[in-house]
């Protein structure tokens, strides 16, 4: 007997797996742009003569954050991919765009990637 709750579980883990990487990463992008704002207040209260130290450990944080959420959806379409393919083909619903999860997956990672080379170079 069919059973599509079974798919459609696998696919609300799958976004829950893009909600807590997007969260990452939007983490990261915040902690990253946190030393811009550091270096824009010591600059209103100081000298302007005065030189202030780039804030690099916090772009490097930020920087590792955002790959990590790439990683972490990376690897959630990757387990999705596998259970998917183990469960027998009578819990498959026909679905009109099935790819969609997955370009929605690759997308929101290529777009942490991208925002990661961003932050490296901004």
């Amino acid at each position: 007997m069919s059973d599509p709750r079974v798919f459609f579980a696998a696919e609300r883990t799958l976004l829950a797996w893009v909600r807590t990487g997007l969260t990452i990463m939007a983490l990261g992008f915040v902690v990253a742009r946190f030393g811009l704002f550091l270096s824009l207040m010591a600059i209103s209260v100081a000298a302007p003569a005065e030189l202030h130290p780039a804030h690099w450990p916090s772009a490097v944080l930020g920087i590792a954050l955002v790959l990590t959420g790439s990683a972490v959806i990376l690897g959630a379409l990757r387990n999705h991919r596998v259970y998917i393919s183990s469960l027998p083909a009578e819990d498959l619903p026909k679905l009109p765009i099935p790819w969609l999860s997955s370009f929605l997956s690759l997308s929101v990672a290529m777009v942490g990637i991208l925002l990661s080379i961003y932050l490296l170079f901004a």
